[in-house]
C-alpha cells in the first residue's frame, strides 16, 4: 500500500507545523531545512497553493492519485467543495481511529487498521481509506494484542479531546459516528480554498 516514507522532521519544518504528530524538530529549529532555511523566500500564488495541497495530503497520509479522487468525489457533491473534501479525509477509518484516541498518530492508526485490529459495524475492516458514515460503530477487535495496543494509545492521548461529531466509550474501546464533521470541528490549519482553486485551473 503506497504511503509517504520520506523524512518527516524536514517536512514539518518546511511547512512550519507538526504534520505527522509527535515531532520535536520544530521546537529546536522553527525554520525551514537547508542552507537557506533562515532566509526569507518569496513564494508565488501557485507555490502557496501547492504548499497547502502538500500539507493536506501529508496530514492525512494520502498520495496524489488518491487525493485527486477525493477531490473529484467532493466536486460532484452538493455543497462547498473544500468543506466536503475535508469531510471525506476526516472520516477515513484511519483518521477516525486516531480521533477516537485509539492511536497516538494517524500513521499508527493506518498501521493499526491494515493489521486488522479494527471492526466497523461488527465486520473486520482492514482498509484505512474506508469512509465512515453517520451511524457507523467502530470498535477494537476482542483479542489481547489489539487491546494492549489501544490501552497504551488511550493513556498517551488522554489530553486529546474527542470531536463532537463522534462518541467514544474508551472502557469498551468502541466509538460511533454521530454526524458529518463541520469545518470548524476538523480544525486542520490549511486553506482548503486554495487547494480547490489549484485543481480547478
Amino acid at each position: 500500500m503506497a504511503r509517504y516514507t520520506g523524512p518527516r522532521s524536514k517536512i514539518s519544518r518546511r511547512f512550519g507545523m507538526d504534520i505527522f504528530g509527535g515531532s520535536k524538530a520544530l521546537e529546536r529549529r522553527n525554520y525551514p531545512p537547508g542552507v537557506h532555511g533562515q532566509k526569507r523566500r518569496k513564494t508565488s500564488e501557485y507555490g502557496v497553493a501547492m504548499a497547502e495541497k502538500q500539507k493536506l495530503k501529508l496530514t492525512y497520509g494520502v498520495l496524489e492519485a488518491q487525493f485527486r479522487r477525493y477531490f473529484e468525489m467532493a466536486a460532484q457533491k452538493r455543497g462547498v467543495t473544500g468543506d466536503i473534501l475535508l469531510q471525506l479525509l476526516e472520516t477515513r477509518l484511519d483518521n477516525v481511529i486516531y480521533r477516537l484516541g485509539f492511536a497516538k498518530t494517524r500513521r499508527l492508526a493506518r498501521q493499526f487498521v491494515t493489521h486488522g485490529h479494527a471492526r466497523v459495524n461488527g465486520v473486520k475492516a482492514a482498509i484505512p481509506s474506508f469512509i465512515c458514515k453517520p451511524g457507523d460503530v467502530i470498535e477494537i477487535r476482542n483479542n489481547p494484542k489489539s487491546k494492549q495496543i489501544v490501552t497504551a494509545s488511550i493513556e498517551a492521548s488522554q489530553l486529546r479531546t474527542v470531536p463532537d461529531w463522534m462518541t467514544v466509550d474508551k472502557d469498551n474501546m468502541k466509538g460511533s459516528i454521530v454526524r458529518e464533521p463541520t469545518r470548524e470541528e476538523i480544525g486542520v490549519n490549511i486553506n482548503e480554498r486554495l487547494v480547490v482553486e489549484l485543481y480547478s485551473r
